[in-house]
């Protein structure tokens, strides 16, 4: 099983802080690092956050939320032997070909251990305010990915579709990977689809392993109607209420068809979380592998 650091940027914003949480994640054995987004938080949100009952999002507005792909460069530094990945990046609301730059250079300069997470996003005050069409953001993140990965397949790439139209044109570094692994996030029938049709793993919102085995069911009919192997579609999933037993929350997981479990960093914020974490991994990361 690995072990991925979720939201790892929200917990550390200074140099000092983000170094230290690098150095003891790898030192604990946790495999990955992943930073989350939102570029704003309106100050009225009227739109429903999908992963609460009451549809409210758990942060407040000054809730630090770092640029995942900067943040992930330090630490491409800091933690040199652990993947990297957003959870998630809203596609949607960024330039394709700027993007397509951006993940390159990083895959590059930490040689090839990035990982694309993405979503469509659910709040439309922050589409509104970033100028950004909320309709079609499904097809527009979509056309987004396939244009982004003809730039990384080579030299001379051109690319004509209805929200992406570029002529032969070469975007180089190109990554290390031969394509950056895309991870699709949500739990909607319309996300199961997304992650059958293009992703390379599939990262729903839901912890609950009942529920999460439904998922996980669902994106295997799904993929076999694209004719996919559903094993080559690696599932992450959110490890919350299983800690109050990790080891056979990992079991479950594992038995579940999990590939990767997604520990949110929140629970060593504060005074002695990094000593939590070290902890963490000596009790279940070094016990579960």
């Amino acid at each position: 099983m690995k072990f991925g650091l979720a939201f790892a940027s929200s917990i550390a914003q200074e140099q000092d802080d983000s170094l230290e949480l690098c150095r003891r994640a790898e030192a604990s054995g946790f495999e990955s690092l992943w930073g989350g987004e939102h570029v704003i938080l309106p100050t009225s949100i009227e739109s429903s956050y999908p992963y609460t009952a009451d549809g409210k999002i758990p942060a407040e507005p000054e809730t630090p939320i770092p640029d995942p792909l900067i943040w992930l460069a330090f630490a491409a530094a800091a933690a040199p032997t652990m993947r990297l990945g957003t959870c998630i990046l809203i596609v949607p609301q960024r330039n394709p070909l700027i993007l397509a730059k951006e993940l390159a250079t990083l895959d590059r300069i930490s040689n090839g251990r990035v990982e694309l997470g993405l979503g469509i996003g659910w709040m439309r005050e922050e589409f509104d305010a970033l100028g950004v069409p909320w309709e079609r953001r499904g097809a527009r993140n979509d056309e987004y990915i396939a244009a982004m990965r003809a730039l990384w397949a080579g030299p001379h790439a051109e690319f004509h579709g209805e929200f992406v139209d570029f002529e032969p044109a070469t975007c180089s570094p190109r990554p290390v990977q031969d394509n950056i692994p895309v991870l699709v996030g949500g739990d909607s029938d319309a996300a199961i689809r997304r992650a059958a049709r293009l992703a390379d793993g599939y990262f729903p919102g839901e912890g609950d392993i009942d529920r999460l085995k439904g998922l996980i069911e669902r994106l295997r009919v799904a993929a076999e109607a694209e004719d996919r192997d559903p094993a080559d579609i690696e599932v992450n999933a959110m490890f919350v209420a299983q800690l109050a037993d990790p080891l056979r929350g990992v079991e479950e997981m594992r038995e579940a068809g999990v590939g990767r479990v997604m520990i949110p960093a929140f629970f060593y914020a504060g005074d002695g979380g990094l000593d939590r974490l070290a902890e963490f991994g000596e009790t279940v990361i070094a016990q579960s592998n």
